[in-house]
């Protein structure tokens, strides 16, 4: 079994907390699917909002989705000229027995632009 980091983003519509937590909500859930993971494979996970959403954390959808005993960190994504707004990224940590090359990481919608060289 070995450690691996999966990334994940999505871009909300709007900055309204029922609005984040169905979208992040998306977004881990697409995360765990497409990866052959369960809540109890999570190690922690670090997510980051960029400096236009203020509606809630991130982290309240995970908890709603029952991951409950994991730690999770949301922290604000650094403020650049010109970045995608109103975007939440996601970094798990993971224990699986998938190698780097077979992790498939997650970006929902307009946030696949971000990186097209891993969105999967």
């Amino acid at each position: 079994m070995a450690v691996r980091a999966v990334r994940g983003a999505v871009q909300l519509e709007r900055d309204e907390a029922g609005h984040m937590h169905e979208q992040v909500s998306a977004l881990l859930t697409a995360v765990l699917e497409r990866n052959g993971l369960t809540p109890d494979d999570l190690i922690s996970m670090w997510f980051t909002a960029t400096p236009d959403l203020h509606s809630d954390f991130p982290a309240v959808a995970a908890r709603q989705l029952g991951i409950t005993d994991v730690p999770l960190l949301c922290a604000q994504e650094l403020d650049i000229a010109g970045a995608m707004p109103r975007v939440v990224r996601v970094l798990a940590h993971v224990a699986t027995e998938r190698t780097k090359d077979e992790i498939a990481h997650v970006y929902l919608g307009a946030a696949g632009a971000l990186r097209k060289d891993i969105a999967q």
